[in-house]
């Protein structure tokens, strides 16, 4: 693949500015994670109303700056339930990750979470009829032993909680999927700002159940502080600022030279993990981490080669 120029032509000064942007949200996005576990450990606020917050705060921090940018016409979509289905789904992939993150160390949670391109190139060829390879498969079984070197030492610790992780990457790949279901029929400003009202109306009405039913997890509260209310605003901010970073970078640059920078959020969530939490991963899920990237990146190489290969067919 020739890095020079990204989508439609852009000049190779574009590209590297997609790829910075891409890397600088990969490592902000934890940061949101890591609001989340504090939360949950130091301020007593169950990962249900955190994650009710985040897509609040994150329609608060975003909602004006859309109406200032692409103006009222950006909420009212043509396909407006499958956009709000995808918000509930995204809403509970995120109640999944910020459970998980409740419990264990980021780092882990990120390693687990990593299965997700493997479930999602397994559902496009099961769903979708798109052709994968024995070597992709093979990549794909190999990344789940990865994944379960890591899970292993932390189901010994945390029991089934361990697998909250494969349900978020399993939902979020859903969510992913249904981008395709969708199309084009609307901009990604307005998929956006209408899963982002998905995702809270979701998370209300999951938190009324899980309340009025006596889950922990899911117990009603306010900000204890202004302390608190700050980063969940931050949570909010950076949760809408982060993906519009990805939007924008996507724009700028390929798919096939974005997607290894995913793996900057384990960096980014070790690094957070062990400076606030004082967790580190230990050698043998550092190994489960390198095959989870390993396989995940060979995915990535294997799908930019048949791309190469079927343009270079249809040019001759």
């Amino acid at each position: 693949m020739n890095a020079g120029a990204g989508p439609a032509g852009q000049s190779g000064a574009n590209t590297m500015q997609g790829v910075a942007l891409m890397a600088v949200a990969m490592l902000l996005l934890p940061c949101m994670d890591a609001i989340a576990k504090y939360m949950a450990n130091f301020a007593g606020m169950s990962p249900g109303q955190v994650t009710f917050y985040r897509f609040f705060f994150q329609l608060v921090c975003t909602v004006p700056l859309i109406f200032t940018a692409a103006g009222a016409a950006t909420l009212r979509p043509k396909r407006p339930w499958l956009n709000l289905l995808r918000g509930a789904i995204h809403g509970a992939a995120s109640l999944l990750f910020f459970a998980a993150v409740k419990y264990m160390p980021l780092a882990d949670v990120f390693a687990i979470y990593f299965v997700e391109p493997f479930i999602l190139t397994a559902m496009s060829a099961a769903f979708l009829g798109d052709r994968v390879g024995w070597r992709r498969w093979l990549a794909i079984i190999i990344g789940f032993g990865g994944a379960l070197i890591v899970i292993q030492p932390s189901f010994v610790l945390f029991g089934w909680t361990a697998l909250l992780p494969v349900g978020c990457a399993f939902l979020y790949s859903v969510y992913l999927f249904m981008n395709r279901a969708i199309g084009d029929a609307d901009s990604p400003l307005t998929m956006q700002t209408i899963a982002g009202f998905g995702g809270t109306l979701f998370m209300g009405l999951a938190l009324m159940i899980g309340n009025n039913a006596g889950i922990a997890d899911f117990e009603l509260s306010l900000p204890p502080s202004l302390f608190t209310l700050i980063l969940l605003l931050i949570l909010g901010a950076l949760s809408g600022y982060a993906h519009m970073l990805v939007v924008r970078a996507f724009r700028m640059a390929p798919l096939s030279l974005l997607a290894p920078f995913q793996y900057f959020e384990i960096i980014s969530a070790t690094v957070l993990g062990y400076a606030i939490f004082g967790d580190f991963p230990t050698p043998s899920k550092w190994l489960g981490i390198a095959i989870i990237v390993a396989s995940g990146l060979f995915i990535i190489w294997r799908e930019q080669t048949s791309r190469k290969a079927r343009a270079d067919i249809a040019f001759d």
